[in-house]
């Protein structure tokens, strides 16, 4: 997930006329099947850096290493938590993991940020493909080595994909069904075989997995909770630790890849920290006091109003605008549970978003500072524009008798409201709604044919929120229903995520910026099923799981489009959230300690990783921290 203002922080996806053409399968990776030796691949086949690339553009081969950071991540995935840690395994669904314990890992190849989807080598060195484009034969660097100076071989990436497929976290479990095998043909040759059926973008996914110790794994549970620093092959190594505290890591100086093209100029912290705050203003406190040197704001009233302290105003710490959000679909909104029948209309739920106010929300609450979103791929070409294009059209017209006429029109926005904070016709159209769904008003309060009351409970894990969702509320008990907000503490908040134990829930997510493997685990029938799964709203939509069936055989990015936009608009014409709201740019404060390359790239923001310590500023604020 990720994070940007009054939100929770992310978890770090055809134009023109004539039917798609989609009748057989479309290989993945044709543009590269028959061939040897690759160093690099892509969902779509082109690749910006050729064999003998020196560093990515968007860093700088000359930064210097050395120093720290104390940072409050942005963004995190899987079962990770900036408010507390209680294990350090995470890559499966038990337990809260710090923040950034991949960077502890090694992969077959690394993403490049300043390309939508592609991958260079990293342990390896190269890839073929077979002829049918199921087979993937990696080739081991054969100096890569674990921590404890053990070689790193093709017996460690078998085992580790193997695992990872059998006990991951469910977001990695279900990219991997098409894998069947990983085997180690010998000591640094990897064969990764697929059925047939995976998506483009299914080997990308599995080249940029955690590569594990073998050895480590087999005397330690993989599914276990601990704190015992595990076996691990990356740029940094866990230092010191206090569970729900504090983590620290180490830069490993004799890290054995860190003159790879995939690696110059980047890690050059020789420390990443992360304190954990359940609660933002005492996050920003320790921010005030050099504790933490960089956050991305997520507080509209804070980065208007509370800049206004010794630091700040003796120019040590600097606020800065000027990092563009990246070109990738976002989303954020409050998600309904349709698990729960009391959400299963789809009027019912449109009724209840209908009563928040954005508009009066973004002018007393965020300062105008936010856009308000109504897509699901929002930020992106995959968001949906316009009538349906005649590409869009063949995808629907099989399910046009299920589906609202408004999905074969102009895509659903939210309305605008008059800002009042009590929007008379736009309530009274909420009104409509719930009655339509089968509500009916019972003195103040509506109610169903048994007489049981619509009551909403919206779970948050920070103070924070209450002061957006009362408002809320006010407009709620206005149309008859009751709002309530439970805060709990994180543990108890991802447990009840993992298990879809809530009415409502504030997220925000990134998809890839090619989405073609991450929209079926958020809108999916079969993740709405499955523990742990990002389909929070529990959406079980046939068109919606007809157009997924379509991603594996995406044959070009206008195809994507095309399917993707299907997607978007079957979900806004069901209101399955309360749309929310982005920033058009990063908003960033730290202490004037760093440097960083002129050039962002597109598609990623990682200071930890690609900006550096800069000794002669720190000097010239007298920061010794």
């Amino acid at each position: 997930m990720t994070g940007g203002g009054w939100r929770p922080q992310r978890r770090s996806v055809l134009a023109g006329g004539g039917a798609l053409a989609l009748s057989g399968l479309v290989k993945p990776f044709a543009w590269a099947a028959g061939r040897s030796g690759l160093h690099g691949l892509s969902v779509f086949g082109a690749l910006k850096y050729p064999a003998d690339f020196r560093h990515f553009d968007y860093v700088s081969g000359d930064a210097r290493k050395g120093g720290r950071m104390n940072f409050s991540p942005p963004d995190w995935s899987y079962n990770q938590s900036t408010q507390t840690f209680n294990t350090l395994n995470s890559f499966v669904l038990k337990g809260d993991a710090p923040p950034r314990m991949e960077l502890t890992f090694d992969t077959l190849m690394a993403r490049a940020s300043d390309e939508p989807d592609a991958v260079y080598g990293l342990v390896a060195e190269s890839v073929d493909v077979s002829d049918d484009a199921n087979v993937f034969t990696f080739h081991l660097r054969k100096e890569a080595r674990f921590h404890d100076g053990s070689p790193l071989s093709a017996a460690d990436v078998a085992f580790a994909l193997r695992l990872l497929k059998d006990k991951g976290h469910p977001t990695i479990t279900q990219p991997m069904e098409p894998m069947v095998s990983a085997t180690a043909s010998d000591e640094a040759t990897v064969v990764v075989t697929l059925s047939g059926k995976q998506n483009r973008f299914t080997i990308l996914t599995i080249a940029t997995l955690p590569i594990l110790s073998k050895a480590y794994y087999s005397d330690h549970p993989f599914d276990s909770s601990s704190l015992e620093p595990p076996l691990a092959s990356g740029a940094y190594k866990v230092g010191d630790l206090s569970a729900g505290r504090f983590i620290e890591y180490r830069r490993v100086a004799d890290y054995w890849g860190k003159e790879l093209p995939v690696n110059v100029g980047q890690t050059n912290f020789d420390a990443i920290r992360i304190d954990f705050f359940q609660e933002r203003q005492t996050e920003f406190e320790a921010f005030k006091k050099g504790e933490i040197t960089f956050r991305e704001e997520a507080t509209s009233a804070i980065w208007a109003n509370g800049y206004d302290f010794p630091a700040f105003n003796e120019g040590k710490v600097k606020k800065n605008e000027s990092f563009p959000e990246e070109k990738r679909p976002a989303m954020y909104g409050m998600f309904f549970n349709t698990r729960r029948d009391k959400f299963a209309d789809p009027r019912t739920r449109q009724g209840v978003a209908l009563a928040f106010d954005f508009e009066w929300s973004n002018r007393n609450l965020f300062f105008d500072s936010y856009i308000r979103l109504a897509s699901y791929f929002e930020h992106s070409d995959f968001k949906a524009v316009a009538p349906p294009s005649a590409a869009e059209v063949a995808l629907l017209d099989p399910f046009r008798d299920q589906l609202p006429a408004e999905v074969f029109g102009e895509p659903y926005m939210p309305p605008k409201t008059d800002g009042s904070g009590r929007d008379r016709a736009v309530l009274r159209r909420a009104q409509e709604l719930l009655l339509a769904a089968g509500w009916r008003q019972s003195g103040s309060r509506m109610v169903d044919k048994a007489g049981t009351p619509l009551t909403i409970e919206f779970l948050i894990d920070a103070q924070v929120f209450e002061k957006v969702l009362s408002p809320y509320q006010d407009n709620l008990r206005a149309i008859g229903v009751s709002g309530s907000i439970r805060q709990v503490d994180p543990a108890q908040y991802q447990a009840r995520l993992n298990d879809f134990d809530f009415d409502i829930v504030l997220a925000a997510f990134n998809l890839s910026a090619t989405p073609i493997e991450g929209p079926p685990l958020f809108f999916g029938s079969k993740a709405a099923d499955t523990p742990g799964s990002y389909n929070l709203a529990g959406i079980k939509e046939p068109a919606v799981d007809a157009a997924l069936a379509r991603l594996p055989a995406v044959a070009s990015r206008d195809e994507l489009i095309a399917i993707t936009r299907v997607i978007d608009r079957v979900l806004r014409a069901r209101h399955y959230w309360v749309p929310g709201w982005y920033l058009a740019d990063h908003r960033i404060a730290m202490w004037d300690i760093f440097s960083w390359p002129p050039t962002k790239p597109a598609y990623a923001f990682e200071p930890e990783i690609t900006w550096w310590f800069d000794a002669d500023k720190a000097r010239a604020i007298g920061y010794t921290g």
